[in-house]
């Protein structure tokens, strides 16, 4: 099995550190936004206010998946996993890596898991 060069982790490590920043600004602001939201107002404008904190919990929750992910990668780096597949346990393509930092499976790998969790949601 090939290595991983150490360009190529020194950049996904920058990219993966630059998108931890913008996931938690873009928590900070998200949150900011809710809390300045008058909360005063009648019937319709609590319901607006609802909705909204609904939207938020949606979107923090995906945010904070990303950053787990992210957080993931970094310790695969630390630790000399980082670019290997979970699932074909062969080296994730450079081109994929770039793309997607964070990703823990190869393309190969990517559709023996799908194919699996379709198996599973069919039933059989």
């Amino acid at each position: 099995m090939s290595q991983i060069s150490k360009d190529l982790i020194n950049e996904c490590r920058q990219k993966l550190l630059q998108s931890k920043a913008d996931l938690l600004n873009r928590v900070k602001e998200a949150r900011h936004d809710l809390n300045n939201d008058d909360r005063g107002g009648d019937e319709a404008d609590q319901t607006v206010r609802v909705l909204a904190e609904a939207e938020f919990l949606t979107l923090h929750e995906r945010l904070r998946t990303q950053l787990m992910e992210i957080e993931s990668a970094l310790a695969r780096i630390e630790n000399g996993s980082f670019g290997v597949c979970e699932e074909t346990e062969e080296i994730i393509e450079p081109e994929r890596l770039r793309a997607i930092p964070w990703t823990r499976l190869s393309i190969e790998g990517a559709e023996i898991r799908e194919s699996i969790t379709k198996r599973y949601a069919r039933g059989g």
